[in-house]
C-alpha cells in the first residue's frame, strides 16, 4: 500500500488516525508541525499528505505551500476542526487538493485519499 505523510500536533489525534490507517494497509510516517512536513515531504516521499492546517511552528496553510512549490503533484488533504466558511477555499487557493474536516470520518477521508491516490 501506500505510504502517507500524517502531519498532525495533537497526539491523540495523530495516534488514532495512524493506527486505524496501518490497519487498512497504509505506510505511516508523521510529523507534529508544518515545518516538519516540508522536510519530510522531500525525504519520504509518500503518496499523499493529510495535512492538518493548525500547526505549530509553520501552519498547515504555509506548508503545504512550501509543499507545492517544489512538489506540485503532491497531493495533500487539509483536514481541519476549523470548517468556518471559506476554510475550505483557502485550502484549496494554499495547493490542498481536497479538504475534509475533523473529527475525521474514516470511510469519507480513505475515499477522497483512493480518489487521490488513483490519478
Amino acid at each position: 500500500m501506500a505510504k502517507l505523510l500524517l502531519v498532525e500536533d495533537n497526539e491523540m489525534n495523530r495516534d488514532m488516525l495512524s493506527r486505524r490507517l496501518e490497519r487498512k494497509g497504509y505506510d505511516v510516517v508523521c510529523a507534529t508541525d508544518g515545518e516538519q512536513a516540508v522536510k519530510m515531504a522531500g525525504s519520504e516521499n509518500p503518496a499523499l499528505i493529510l495535512m492538518d492546517m493548525s500547526l505549530p511552528i509553520l501552519d498547515g496553510w504555509q506548508a503545504t505551500r512550501r509543499i507545492k512549490d517544489s512538489m506540485p503533484k503532491m497531493p495533500i488533504i487539509a483536514l481541519t476542526a476549523h470548517a468556518m466558511e471559506g476554510d475550505e477555499r483557502r485550502a484549496r487557493e494554499a495547493g490542498c487538493d481536497d479538504y475534509d474536516v475533523k473529527p475525521v470520518e474514516l470511510p469519507r477521508l480513505l475515499e477522497k485519499m483512493e480518489t487521490l491516490l488513483n490519478k
